[in-house]
C-alpha cells in the first residue's frame, strides 16, 4: 500500500523477503494496479474521479500559485494557454484483442523545434491509428485535419515517440507500438514511419521487429505488464537509434543510416535466456556520437537501473551493468546527454517495491569517469503532498538545463491526475521546488488517461528553453482529450 504522510521509510532484511514474497504471489499488483495487463482489463469499468481528488485539487493550486524556488533561486515558470489538441469520447468496452470496442483519444507524444513549431502525435483508438499535429509558436494548427501516420484501421496503434529536426521543412520520424498478432502469446509490433515534408505526408510504415514475442511490452510480472517500452534517437549526422523490450523478455536494438528508410536487424542487448525480463528503455545520444541506453527490470522487487553503452554508433554495444542499487524497485528510467558528455539520469523509486508508493530520483556522471554519483531524491514536495509520484520524463535545452515532468497520484487508485515539474539550471547540482503545471489537475476532466501504460514522452525542450509539455485526460461517461501545454523558465538559465 501506499505509505502515510510522515512515514519513516526503512529498510532491512525482513522488509525484502517481505517484498519478494508479495511481487511472487502477485497480491500487491492483482489487487491494486486493474489498467495495464490487458488479462486483468476485461469487463473492467474504467475508475473516475475519487473523493481524494477534491483536496489534491486545492493543494495543486496553492502549488501552482507559488513561485518556482531552490536553493538556486531559480525563476518562475511563464505558461502559455492550454491548446485542445483532440477531443473524442470516453468508453472503453472489454479486451476482445482488435475486436475491442474502444472509443478515445490518448497517449500523446510531443516534440518542439529550435523555431518554436511544436508536433504532437496521439492514438486515436476510435480510428485504431495514430496522428499527427503542428503547431505554430503562435498556436495555429498547421493542418486543417491531423494526419494520420500509421493508417492500420484493422490493429490498434498506440503510445508513440516522436522526432522532428529543425530544418524547413521539418523531417519526422515516428516510433510506436502496433497490436499486431504474430503467432505468439502477446501481440505487438514495432512500426516507423517518417515524413520529408513537415508531417504532411508519411511512408508506408516498416516492422522493425518482426517477432512473435510480444514486442513493446514489458512484463513486471507474468500477469502484470505495461506496454509502450520502446524508444527512438537521433544523432546529430541524421542517424536514427531504436530499442524496445518484449513480453518474453529481450532488449532489442536496431538503427538506420539513411534516415529511416530502412533499419538494420535488431539484435539482442539483455533479457535473454535465464535472465529477469527487460522493460522502460531509454535511449540518448552524446557529443562524440556514443549510443546511450538505461533501462530496469521485472519479476524482482529490488529492480536495479541497467545500462549500456556503444561507442561505434550502435553497431556494438558493452555489456550491461547495474548503474543504480538499491533495496527497493528502481523504475521508468528516463536518459539525456549534455555538450559535455554528463549523463543525467531520472527515474521513480520505490522503497517498499513495485507499484507501491514512488518518489522521483535523479542521478548524473562523474565527468570522465563514467561512473555515477549518489542518487538524490527530488521530489519531495510533491512526495509529502500526493500519494505517490512515478514515471518521469527527462530533456535538456541548448545551455545543459534539465526540466523534469513526471506524473502524479493524487489518490489510492494508481491513476495519475496531474503533472509536476522542476528545473535546474547549474547541470543537477540543485532543482527548484516542484510545480504542478496548470491545468493538468483538474477533477472535471477525470484522470491522466495513458491507459496502455505510462511509458511515454509527455515532454520536449528546444535549445532556447522552450518546452512543450502533453498530456490526455479521460473523464468517465464523459470525454476523453489531448492537451498541449507550453512554458518557459523566464529567468535563471
Amino acid at each position: 500500500m501506499f505509505l502515510g504522510m510522515g512515514t519513516t521509510i526503512r529498510i532491512n532484511g525482513d522488509l525484502l523477503q517481505r517484498a519478494k514474497k508479495r511481487a511472487a504471489e502477485g497480491l500487491t499488483m492483482k489487487k491494486r494496479f486493474p489498467s495495464y495487463g490487458c488479462k486483468l482489463l476485461a469487463g473492467k469499468k474504467p475508475l473516475g474521479t475519487r473523493p481524494g481528488t477534491k483536496l489534491a485539487v486545492l493543494l495543486a493550486a496553492a502549488l501552482c500559485a507559488l513561485p518556482v524556488s531552490s536553493r538556486g533561486d531559480l525563476s518562475p515558470v511563464t505558461w502559455g494557454e492550454r491548446i485542445e489538441v483532440a477531443r473524442g469520447k470516453a468508453f472503453r468496452g472489454p479486451w476482445l484483442m482488435n475486436e475491442s470496442v474502444w472509443h478515445f483519444v490518448d497517449d500523446p507524444t510531443v516534440a518542439v523545434t529550435d523555431q518554436g513549431n511544436v508536433g504532437v502525435a496521439w492514438a486515436d483508438h476510435s480510428l485504431k491509428d495514430i496522428l499527427f499535429q503542428v503547431y505554430a509558436a503562435d498556436g495555429r494548427a498547421r493542418f486543417a485535419e491531423p494526419v494520420n501516420i500509421s493508417r492500420s484501421p484493422g490493429t490498434f496503434s498506440w503510445l508513440p515517440r516522436l522526432i522532428m529536426t529543425s530544418g524547413q521543412p521539418e523531417e519526422v520520424y515516428v516510433l510506436w507500438q502496433e497490436i499486431i498478432f504474430s503467432g505468439g502469446t502477446h501481440g505487438g509490433e514495432i512500426l516507423f514511419a517518417r515524413s520529408a515534408d513537415g508531417g504532411k505526408t508519411f511512408n508506408e510504415p516498416l516492422n522493425l521487429s518482426n517477432t512473435p514475442a510480444g514486442a513493446g511490452k514489458g512484463r513486471l510480472t507474468e500477469r502484470i505488464w505495461f506496454n509502450g517500452n520502446l524508444d527512438l534517437a537521433k544523432s546529430a549526422d541524421g542517424t536514427l537509434y531504436a530499442a524496445w523490450t518484449e513480453y518474453e523478455g529481450a532488449l532489442r536494438f536496431s538503427r538506420s543510416t539513411d534516415r529511416g528508410a530502412g533499419f538494420s536487424a535488431p539484435f539482442l542487448i539483455a533479457g535473454g535466456r535465464g535472465e529477469p525480463p527487460s522493460r522502460g528503455p531509454s535511449l540518448a545520444v552524446g557529443p562524440a556520437g556514443e549510443v546511450h541506453l538505461v533501462w530496469t527490470v521485472g519479476e524482482e522487487p529490488a529492480a536495479d537501473i541497467h545500462y549500456a553503452v556503444s561507442t561505434d554508433q550502435g553497431r556494438t554495444f558493452g555489456s550491461p551493468r547495474a548503474i543504480v542499487q538499491s533495496y527497493g524497485y528502481s523504475d521508468a528510467p528516463k536518459i539525456a546527454v549534455d555538450g559535455r558528455g554528463t549523463i543525467h539520469l531520472v527515474y521513480a523509486e520505490g522503497p517498499f517495491g513495485p507499484l507501491e508508493r514512488y518518489h522521483i530520483r535523479y542521478d548524473r556522471s562523474k565527468e570522465g569517469q563514467g561512473a555515477f554519483q549518489k542518487p538524490v531524491k527530488i521530489s519531495a514536495a510533491h512526495s509529502e503532498i500526493f500519494k505517490s509520484v512515478g514515471y518521469p520524463y527527462l530533456d535538456l535545452d541548448g545551455a545543459g538545463n534539465l526540466y523534469v515532468l513526471w506524473e502524479l497520484f493524487p489518490d489510492d487508485d494508481l491513476r495519475s491526475r496531474g503533472l509536476g515539474l522542476t528545473f535546474s539550471a547549474d547541470g543537477g547540482k540543485t532543482f527548484a521546488s516542484p510545480v504542478v503545471v496548470p491545468g493538468s489537475l483538474d477533477p472535471e476532466l477525470g484522470f491522466n488517461g495513458s491507459q496502455q501504460g505510462l511509458f511515454m514522452k509527455k515532454l520536449a525542450v528546444n535549445k532556447a528553453g522552450e518546452m512543450a509539455i502533453v498530456n490526455s485526460t479521460f473523464k468517465q461517461e464523459g470525454s476523453s482529450r489531448i492537451w498541449l501545454i507550453r512554458g518557459r523558465v523566464t529567468a535563471g538559465r
